[in-house]
């Protein structure tokens, strides 16, 4: 009997990275973006700066949620690619379209109805609260434009990598990233004779570079005719078993993500009760730095996902458990690396908040130092559910999110925000510890084998 090798081929590597490199750089600049917003405005002080933060989280349950979508549909049109079937890559890229639409109308609901009301469940408990959600509201009436324009991008840019495609949306995001830093510095402070906005400034930037995104992925898609491309009565043409479908597997994706994304809100929210103004800008900074190091998880998520589903596509099964194996071990080195990067983050902290008060920079660079420190089990776990979700078994991260974050982390945080006065990060330390059992559980679910399947094909 051949032994298995642990670790796969220089060649196998170089190609898993020549897909992740491109969104790891897309996600870098982004992440760029994220942190020359927090540069320019935490110049405004520490309330303006946790206004933008506290409306960040709910754009981030919102985005959690779109991408969510576009990884359900993007399961089959990965699948559906390596099958070199068009049709059946349109009506995944339609199940993204129609499903978008439902995730655009609660947020613009929060973002225009109810902002303040949504925003006061993150800052319970802040001595600071009111001062921050005037300058949250301000903010968050105008990023409710962004909805639309993110929505469309985010389709378009994720379908893109689906079929491999990953320079075009690296571009993309180049040039945004370029129009939102122009916008940031003419608006937040006015300069060239603009007028200065502060925090409106901020978000009117943000949303000028998500519609100028938009029309460049728009004519993009016009001018190179993807295989997923659909002209207006494709979208009326939908194959409603297909639907039915993603939909079986995508709720599980929706309701997993939503778990974590849910748990990682009240987290936040408990953690910007334990003070003032500075606790809520310290740990918003911390994420800002924190996020030029998670672009590993958009890496491995994204290789996984196209190496391993066009592999199921072409019924290539048992390279495809082989490839599982490569990829979860380079995902520990991958993750080991990472952990570097992210230490050496923290020298950034003195620097690009220097404006913010000193308790505000202690509590970022002590958060950017743990982070860091928990890349490897991060990236490894990614890599986890990748695996599974390229071959449509969405119950692992339904399985693992449900009784990690409903059943430990939830009522950890609670726990320590009533019964103990630990500081943020030390409470941020001990809960993410969940990630132990969670990868264990993980681990041998993946031995069953369940997400081994070629779902391009009729009767799979």
């Amino acid at each position: 009997m051949k032994k298995k090798l642990m670790f796969g081929s220089a060649k196998f590597y170089a190609g898993a990275l020549a897909i992740a490199v491109p969104i790891m750089l897309q996600q870098l600049i982004q992440s760029m973006v994220s942190l020359i917003d927090n540069f320019m405005v935490s110049g405004l002080g520490d309330i303006k700066m946790s206004g933008v933060n506290i409306t960040g989280q709910i754009i981030f349950m919102f985005m959690v949620f779109s991408n969510t979508i576009c990884l359900a549909g993007g399961i089959f049109m990965t699948q559906y690619s390596g099958a070199q079937d068009k049709n059946g890559m349109r009506q995944a890229f339609c199940f993204k379209l129609w499903s978008s639409v439902f995730v655009l109308a609660i947020y613009s609901a929060a973002c225009f109805l109810v902002p303040r009301r949504i925003l006061s469940l993150m800052v319970a408990g802040n001595s600071q609260a009111d001062l921050i959600l005037d300058e949250g509201v301000k903010y968050m009436r105008i990023v409710g434009f962004m909805g639309l324009p993110w929505l469309v991008s985010a389709m378009i840019s994720s379908s893109l990598r689906d079929i491999g495609q990953v320079r075009v949306p690296l571009v993309i995001s180049v040039i945004a990233t370029l129009i939102n830093t122009l916008f940031n510095w003419l608006l937040i402070y006015g300069h060239l004779g603009f007028p200065r906005l502060e925090v409106q400034g901020a978000a009117i930037a943000t949303v000028i570079a998500r519609v100028s995104e938009m029309l460049l992925f728009i004519a993009y898609m016009i001018k190179k005719q993807p295989p997923f491309v659909i002209r207006f009565m494709d979208l009326f043409r939908v194959n409603m078993k297909l639907f039915r479908d993603i939909f079986k597997k995508a709720w599980m994706i929706m309701c997993s993500e939503m778990v974590w994304a849910i748990a990682e809100t009240v987290t936040t929210a408990l953690y910007n009760g334990r003070g003032g103004a500075d606790v809520v800008s310290g740990m918003s900074a911390s994420f800002a730095i924190a996020n030029l190091f998670f672009i590993a998880f958009s890496g491995i998520c994204t290789a996984t996902a196209v190496i391993i589903g066009k592999e199921l596509g072409r019924g290539e099964l048992e390279l495809a458990r082989q490839e599982k194996e490569w990829i979860l071990n380079g995902a520990i080195i991958f993750g080991l690396f990472f952990t570097v990067i992210g230490l050496a983050c923290t020298l950034l902290v003195p620097f690009v908040f220097r404006n913010l008060s000193v308790n505000a920079r202690d509590i970022c660079s002590r958060m950017v130092f743990v982070m860091a420190v928990y890349m490897p089990l991060w990236v490894y776990i990614n890599g986890q559910f990748s695996v599974s979700r390229a071959g449509g078994d969405t119950m692992l991260g339904m399985l693992v999110d449900g009784i990690g974050n409903v059943f430990i982390v939830l009522p950890g945080i609670v726990f320590m925000a009533k019964c103990t006065v630990i500081g943020p990060v030390m409470m941020y330390t001990i809960i993410k510890a969940v990630e132990i059992p969670k990868i264990i559980i993980a681990h041998f679910w993946l031995k069953k084998e369940r997400w081994l399947k070629n779902l391009a094909k009729p009767d799979s």
